[in-house]
């Protein structure tokens, strides 16, 4: 069987130049070789990375006091609560967060009913296996309209949520021209045995954004090795301008030093909308790395947002180690904001995880919900919420209808 890197360049080679949203789409997600696809849990201490998940199970249990709290103000009819958890990742999270209901919110625990979006069938067994003692509580779909169909439901009432999902979903890496006033794209070419950047020529012009684009979209390729590469939610169902969802000031692109970087993923805003579009009533929550729409540009972020990370290091080189390293871009907060406004919802908050964590332990204070904490609980909040760990650089969003 070929490997994951073969399958890229002959890809790539191909095409001349490939997309790096593809790139990325098949390093991370092709079946079989891709870094999602390949181990259980790659997040963690003796992973790649460290999530918030990883610090222990406060952070379920924080969440699932506020996912209460919201769901108990629903008075569904009938008395089943959707709570949707797209990406689940091993399952880790979605057992934190049924363990504190089942035993501090027993008779709300019976009325959910909790959903996991996992289009990959190798990763839902691995979360069969993490949440088997709640086997009765938990359902698989593949996606939104899957779960509408199976489930015969026209919306879902009660919280849609994902963590450390849409910094995953492929991007589009776009540089700069500064003499011709115009965005190019970067992709991925084959020179000899190795993979290199590349410019995708004839990249539009930021300032023509309703031009044709011909390139294919990200997830219609066939891998004959491989099989289907399943698109993932929220891909482009067709061709686009990437560089038509950046909207500048002139007045900043007159400044703006030549090749600097930025990423676009209308995967993210495309998911955000399908999500927005199956609430009937309830909240949709995302937590993740990301910014502001004041932070869109940086003189820090010259080279973009785009990190490989590879045995707990970072590293800039994205095209090394493939399959074996993770992929991840800041997430724009205030695209995918707009995308659910425009879909009808009402945004509540949009925070660090610092502010969002300690509104939710004031509240648990007041109830005396968790009585007094353990040092190792004391430990878990510090490193979720302190700046120089978690706090500052994940951002909580939550819209609602």
């Amino acid at each position: 069987m070929s490997t994951l890197f073969d399958i890229i360049c002959r890809e790539a080679a191909e095409r001349g130049v490939l997309p790096f949203a593809r790139f990325m789409e098949l390093a991370l997600y092709c079946p079989v070789h891709g870094y999602y696809e390949k181990e259980k849990d790659n997040p963690g201490r003796h992973g790649d990375f460290y999530t918030s998940v990883g610090v222990g199970e406060l952070f379920g249990q924080l969440l699932a006091f506020q996912f209460a709290e919201w769901l108990e103000t629903l008075n569904p009819q009938p008395s089943t609560l959707n709570l949707v958890e797209a990406g689940a990742h091993d399952g880790r999270l979605a057992g934190d967060i049924l363990a504190w209901l089942q035993l501090k919110r027993p008779k709300l625990f019976e009325q959910i009913e909790y959903w996991i979006i996992e289009p990959s069938p190798r990763r839902q067994k691995w979360q069969q296996v993490t949440l088997k003692s709640f086997a009765s509580r938990v359902r698989w779909f593949t996606g939104f309209e899957h779960a509408l169909r199976v489930t015969h439901h026209a919306k879902l009432n009660g919280i849609i949520f994902s963590n450390e999902l849409l910094d995953a979903l492929p991007v589009h890496r776009l540089g700069w021209d500064a003499q011709n006033k115009k965005w190019f794209e970067w992709g991925v070419a084959v020179d000899g045995e190795k993979l290199v950047w590349a410019r995708i020529p004839d990249t539009l012009s930021v300032n023509h954004p309703g031009a044709p684009a011909s390139r294919r979209p990200v997830g219609s390729r066939k891998s004959e090795l491989a099989g289907e590469t399943p698109a993932l939610p929220g891909t482009v169902p067709g061709g686009f301008d990437p560089s038509s969802m950046l909207h500048l000031p002139s007045s900043l692109l007159s400044v703006l030093p030549d090749g600097y970087t930025i990423e676009v993923c209308p995967a993210a805003e495309s998911w955000w909308r399908a999500a927005a579009k199956v609430l009937g009533r309830g909240r949709l929550l995302t937590a993740d790395y990301g910014f502001a729409a004041d932070e869109l540009i940086s003189p820090d972020r010259r080279q973009g947002t785009l990190r490989a990370y590879f045995r707990h290091h970072a590293s800039a080189d994205l095209l090394a180690n493939v399959g074996e390293q993770d992929l991840t871009a800041h997430v724009n907060f205030f695209a995918i904001q707009e995308a659910g406004e425009a879909c009808g919802l009402a945004t509540e908050s949009f925070s660090t995880q610092s502010q969002f964590l300690t509104r939710i332990l004031e509240k648990t204070a007041r109830e005396k919900t968790f009585g007094d904490w353990s040092s190792a609980q004391a430990r878990q909040f510090q490193t979720l919420t302190h700046p120089e760990h978690l706090g500052r650089a994940f951002r909580v969003l939550v819209q609602s209808r």
